[in-house]
């Protein structure tokens, strides 16, 4: 009698006289097959038009977008290790038809090909998800974070120091042209007025040797007494020093500046980057990182917009952000909710603007609800008794406080802000004037009732049920999206360098999210049901 074999057979050499196939082989609710049929029905026609013709064919950007976005699914963002993946994982396999692209081909079509369409390719998406009831564009919840870029956070350019280097050079150089007056003023009569203020450094540099000039002609005819051989020695190295840096810093300074724009610092090894405050500081010294921030539309958790931004602060990204939107979309969004980051007078003028009924809390609105504000400065504007009819504030001593004029101011994106200035009458042997305010004067308050009414109606908006409830869902909508994608896929710090670049990256990051977000509901709906039970006495 033949013993029991203890083990499966195991013959790594057996033919099969049917190969199976690799389809037979991935589960039929495997998240792979979703990224399948779902790319299988985007309109890659933006991408097909980037592509010229001529030469060796191409991989199928279907094939290459469907690798890409399932290996952002599987936290593979390495083109080497995506490569890698073609050849050993079954998946992989399966999506690519057997297609082995190497690590420059999938970088390149990364970089160069979705460039400029992969926000279409995503609004597609995002379009299939509304129709079929996963996610609505009509109620959206923003938010930002700051992400790191992938560059050395210890070379930096910044705004402040080159201003600070021109008027140095300005100062001397200013100072050069009075001592020259000094000694040789008859030998400058007909000379262009210098401009100290706009340092053109061709201008610059005839001015240091307009100077050299004088300066040698007096010394070689002997006819300035005030010209020592110390004094003489002295100038002659502030020129030189002058004419070999001055002419190019300023020309580094105007590349410097032209790349900076309006921000007030970059990287020099990502010049797209700004230097700003990030929560994940591992020193505990507050220190300024190179970065992007990102901003991030949601619904059910799903993501509906992405933008960047150089801006450190999100006052000034809602704007460009809801415009981008709009752009891919074609529409404005019915309800927004954000926190408050965003509560200017010119996001909520937009608002209104655009009909967007926004709950967007302002800067001061805790302290407001809490009573902290008023217990901490009882003397503020907005405490004092206002008399509509008769446009005056009362301060707290009883006077009355008046309207002197308007006063303008402009936000550091060029809006427009008009003010009322109000004054008390006399506030001399007050009793309580070191409390009320510092002015020896008599006190005077701003006004801005445009922003004033902004916040009144923002306010009403949030005590509502429907506020309450808006700004609780806030925290499990953007909030989550966020923790998911730096603490389970790694995305705390960009892989590519460039805004272009990063764009990109940030939408596979998007695209990905979706798609996880997707087959986890789809796997939700087919879940089999809990029996109803009935209990027996």
């Amino acid at each position: 009698m033949s013993k029991k074999s203890l083990f499966k057979s195991y013959q790594q050499n057996q033919l099969e006289l049917f190969p199976r196939s690799y389809d037979s082989m991935i589960s039929p609710s495997h998240p792979v097959r979703l990224v399948n049929m779902v790319v299988d029905k985007l309109n890659l026609d933006p991408i097909l038009s980037r592509y010229s013709g001529g030469g060796a064919p191409s991989y199928h950007p279907r094939m290459m977008l469907k690798v890409l976005v399932y290996g952002y699914m599987r936290n593979i963002y390495s083109s080497r290790k995506l490569e890698e993946a073609l050849k050993e994982n079954i998946h992989f396999i399966w999506l690519s038809g057997g297609n082995q692209p190497d690590h420059n081909s999938i970088n390149r079509f990364r970089t160069d090909r979705l460039g400029e369409v992969l926000k279409e390719v995503f609004s597609q998406v995002v379009m299939m998800l509304h129709e079929a009831g996963h996610l609505s564009i009509k109620e959206l919840y923003t938010d930002g974070t700051k992400l790191e870029a992938q560059a050395n956070r210890y070379t930096f350019i910044w705004g402040r120091a080159i201003q600070k280097n021109k008027s140095r050079i300005a100062s001397q150089l200013k100072e050069m042209w009075q001592y020259a007056e000094s000694v040789a003023k008859e030998e400058l009569l007909d000379t262009q007025v210098v401009d100290f203020d706009s340092l053109d450094p061709d201008q610059v540099a005839q001015t240091i040797e307009k100077i050299d000039e004088v300066l040698k002609k007096k010394t070689r005819l002997g006819t300035n007494k005030q010209l020592t051989d110390k004094q003489l020695a002295k100038q002659r190295q502030k020129l030189n020093y002058a004419r070999k840096n001055w002419p190019s810093n300023l020309r580094k300074y105007q590349r410097q500046e032209a790349i900076m724009g309006d921000r007030n610092s970059y990287s020099k090894t990502d010049t797209d980057a700004t230097f700003m405050r990030m929560k994940e500081d591992h020193m505990k010294n507050g220190q300024l990182k190179p970065a992007y921030n990102l901003q991030l539309s949601t619904n059910s958790q799903y993501i509906v917009h992405y933008s960047l931004h150089p801006n450190p602060t999100d006052t000034l990204t809602l704007i460009p952000h809801l415009e981008g939107l709009k752009a891919s979309l074609n529409q404005l969004p019915e309800k927004l909710t954000a926190d408050a980051g965003y509560g200017s007078e010119e996001n909520y003028g937009y608002l209104e603007e655009n009909r967007i009924e926004a709950y967007l809390k302002y800067t001061s609105y805790h302290q407001e609800q809490t009573g902290r504000k008023q217990k901490k400065r009882p003397f503020d504007q907005q405490y004092l008794h206002y008399d509509p009819s008769k446009d005056q504030y009362i301060c707290p001593m009883g006077q009355k406080m008046r309207r002197i004029g308007t006063k303008k101011k402009y936000t550091a994106s060029g809006y427009e802000q008009s003010y009322q200035v109000y004054q008390a009458e006399n506030c001399q042997g007050c009793p309580i004037r070191t409390r009320c305010h510092k002015s020896k004067y008599n006190r005077k308050i701003e006004v801005n009732p445009t922003f004033q009414r902004l916040k009144n109606k923002a306010l009403d908006k949030l005590l509502s049920e429907e506020g309450k409830e808006r700004m609780k869902n806030r925290a499990t909508e953007v909030e989550s999206v966020f923790a998911n994608l730096k603490h389970n896929h790694h995305f705390r710090r960009f892989a590519l360098r460039g805004r272009k670049k990063v764009a990109i990256e940030t939408g596979l990051h998007a695209l990905a999210h979706n798609f996880r977000k997707m087959a986890k509901d789809r796997d939700k709906e087919q879940a089999p049901q809990p029996r109803n039970v009935k209990q027996t006495a």
